[in-house]
This record gives C-alpha cells, structure tokens and sequence, in this order.
C-alpha cells in the first residue's frame, strides 16, 4: 500500500518543488559543513594522499551506488516520508518504525551539528564565546525552521539560491588554490605514493560518508516534488554526481596548497589552504564560504527531514497532531515545530564529532536495508510500475549494501575494541526502537477499546 497522502482533516502536501529545487536540495545538503572540516580527519587516518584518495573516492561510489538504488524506490513510492515508505513497504511497519525512531535521534543532530559549524566560524570573526556560539547556532535553525514553516516554496527558492552561490564559491576557490600554490605538482604527486594506514580506513570512509550524507534527503520531499516519478531519480543521481566531483576536486586543492603534514593536523583545512596560497587577509573568504555552505545545507534538511514525522504520523506510528498541515501555509508545521526543539537540545549538549558519527551510525545501516528491500519488491510485487530501474541490478545495489555494512561493522568493531560499554548502549539504541514500536502500537489499541 501506499502511504496516505491527506491527513485526517483532509488536507494534503501539494505538489510545489520542481526539478532544480530537487537537485538543489541534494547537492546543497550534500555540500555542507563535512567538506572544511574531514579532510583533515582523514589525512590522520589514512597516513597517506593515497589513502586520503581512496577513501573518497570510496565514500562517492558508495554514496552513488545508494543514489541509483534508492532513486527506482522514490519513483515507485513518490509519498513524503523517503525511506520510512520503503522500509514500510519491504519489509512492515516495525522495521519502518525503528528507522523513524533512529531519525528522531538523528537528524536532530545533524542540524545542530551543521549550526554549531557555522557559528564556530561566524564567531572567529567576532571572537564569540562557547556559549554566544551555541546562541547563534539556535538563531540560525530558528530562522530556517521559521520559513520551511510558512512556506515550501520560500524554503525552495532560498535553497536554490543557496546552493549556487556554493559551487560558484567553491569553484572560484579551487581554481585559486591551484593557480597561485607555490608548488602543487610536488605535493599532488604524494597522490601516487605513501603507505596507507589501514586500520584507519574505516573510520576515515564513516567521515567521507557524513561529508556525502545528505542524497536521501530529496526523498522525504517526494510527496511534494511535480513530476517525481521523473524528478526524483534525476535530482539523486545528478546531485551526487556533482558532489562527487566537488569534494575530489576539492580535496587535490587542499593537497595542492599544503603539505600533507600540515594537512593532516588542520583543526581548518580550508582556511590554512586560502591562508597559505592567498595570505592571511584572504582568510574571511573562508569564513564566508563555510557560512554559505552550511546555511544551503541545513536549509535543505530543514526542508525536508520533518516530512518522516509527518508520514510516521499518517500511519498511525507517531502523534496524530504531528500529521497536521497548516491550513494556510499548507506545511507540516507541527513535525517542523517538533524537529526544531529537538535540535536545540542538541545544540547544547553534543561536540560536532559526535554529532556527525551519530548520524552515520544510526541512518546508514538502514538506508543500506532500503536496497534490500529492492530486491524484495522486485520478487514480491513485480507488478508494481518502476518508472526507473537501477542502473546494474543487481550489482550496483549489491555494492552499496556490502560497503555500507562493511564500513559500519568495522567502525563498530574499532570502537568495541576502545569503548565496549559505549559501542553496547549505541547498539542497544537503535534495538530499542521494536520494544517501543510494540508499546506504541500496544498503547493505541488500548485507547480503541
């Protein structure tokens, strides 16, 4: 069955977004705070500009092989919700459920985890304090989370802005890093050379994935994308192609402009690259840039995360009120009004790190189980119309759940081997979302009687 798409008051989600806010959402969500930030992080992993290569070129072909799977199930189920639908349809409810259970954890974080980026940098230019920056970081999902409240078409329109103004940024500073780096050559040829710590490859490929994070996002907005049985696989595959290109591209200009050991020790990659190219005075270009990209991107998250809430709502797996369209604006104002609380929570209580590691933990292994559930449907319900059918099934679909899975359980064995008790209660956390589906479902059928 589909996924009811009038709430119980009748109305519904209208169909507003057209293709270039679709890809503009991907790529916008995509490009966010990862890139300035896991460079870094990676280079320390991996020990080598060989490593740091293969991990993202690694983390983009998991990252598209996800895209191309998931883009055959949004055309098939074009209903607000993304993977939640999927799961749902696959495989039931419980397992849909738990998926929504690890969003409401999740995406919270990573909306603060992409504002306490922006006011890290908002606040080198004003010398703010911990605290001033964790204000800035609220203010700034305040106001976003106000206008993906009033209206979708404002939310689309400043997204569209957003993300243009980021890849002209980045492409205007990527070929300053190249052109004026004293000696690019010598440093870009460590690309061919260098021993690769493999024990680090892992973690590093859980960072290159939260920097790629961000594809699925489009599929919660389906239920309001014109056109999305066409729309939709284009604005997946198109968008992560990009963004693919980007973050390479923009990782040989880091490597470019600085040696690799200084890379690897960055706390801000970018900043020391412009800084050691251009001089300090060019070090504002940064501060902008990064301002500009995690606004695009928390944006489009904004935009599109509380439609899971909203669609878990229609089914009955979450409170009723969270189902309601404003009667004027026409948005699912409650689970925006829901989600925004829940982040500024987090806002105060989480470093970035965790934040990001959070997210991936908790999201990707079941968006690698929405690929299962391709095979799935295709042997359960052949009947159903596939607009778009993934490029190399079964392969390409294979790839991407054996990497996601094996990425995930390496990192957990890592950190099971450092933390046990840790990695224990992180898995105990996303477990926990049956015995509470079961309670949830138990409560309401109470009520019934």
């Amino acid at each position: 069955m589909h996924a009811r798409t009038e709430t119980a008051a009748g109305r519904r989600l209208p169909r507003k977004l057209g293709a270039w806010t679709g890809a503009a959402v991907v790529v916008g969500v995509i490009i966010g705070s990862g890139i300035y930030k896991i460079p870094s992080e990676v280079a320390t992993l991996t020990g080598s500009l060989t490593g740091v290569a293969l991990v993202w070129v690694l983390g983009g072909l998991i990252s598209l092989f996800g895209a191309l799977s998931i883009a055959e199930l949004a055309a098939m189920f074009p209903d607000a919700g993304g993977p939640y639908v999927y799961l749902r349809e696959a495989f039931g409810k419980p397992l849909a459920f738990m998926f929504g259970w690890m969003w409401l954890l999740t995406t919270p974080n990573a909306w603060a985890a992409q504002a306490v980026t922006f006011a890290d940098y908002f606040g080198t230019s004003i010398s703010l304090t911990g605290f001033e920056k964790q204000l800035v970081a609220a203010l700034l999902i305040t106001v976003l989370s106000a206008v993906s409240y009033c209206s979708v078409n404002l939310g689309a329109w400043v997204q569209n802005l957003s993300t243009g103004a980021k890849l002209v940024a980045l492409a205007g500073l990527a070929v300053a890093l190249f052109a004026f780096a004293p000696h690019p050559g010598a440093s870009l040829a460590g690309v061919a050379s260098g021993h690769v710590l493999w024990s680090g490859v892992g973690v590093a490929l859980i960072a290159s994935l939260w920097a790629y994070d961000g594809w699925v996002n489009i599929t919660p907005l389906s239920g309001e994308m014109k056109d999305p049985q066409r729309n939709l696989p284009r604005a997946l595959i198109y968008g992560t192609l990009v963004t693919l290109a980007v973050y390479l591209i923009m990782n040989a200009a880091f490597a470019a402009a600085l040696p690799f050991d200084r890379l690897a020790s960055s706390k801000a990659v970018a900043s020391e690259a412009v800084t050691a190219v251009l001089g300090s005075g060019a070090a504002v270009v940064i501060v902008i840039l990064v301002m500009i990209s995690t606004f695009g991107s928390m944006n489009g998250s904004i935009l599109s995360d509380p439609r899971v809430f909203y669609a878990m709502a229609e089914d009955g797996l979450f409170f009723k009120s969270v189902g309601r369209v404003h009667p004027r604006f026409e948005t699912p104002y409650v689970a925006i009004l829901f989600s925004w609380a829940l982040a500024m929570v987090f806002v105060f209580a989480r470093s970035f790190l965790d934040l990001a590691e959070a997210y991936v933990l908790g999201i990707w292994p079941f968006l690698a189980l929405c690929t299962v559930g391709l095979y799935v449907l295709r042997r359960r319900r052949p009947d159903l119309a596939r607009p778009y059918q993934v490029w190399g099934y079964p392969l390409v679909p294979a790839l991407f759940v054996l990497g996601t899975f094996l990425v995930i359980g390496d990192t957990y064995y890592e950190h099971f081997r450092v933390n046990p008790a840790d990695t224990a209660f992180n898995i105990a956390l996303i477990v926990a979302g049956l015995p509470i589906y079961f309670v949830w479902t138990w409560w309401l059928r109470s009520r019934e009687r």
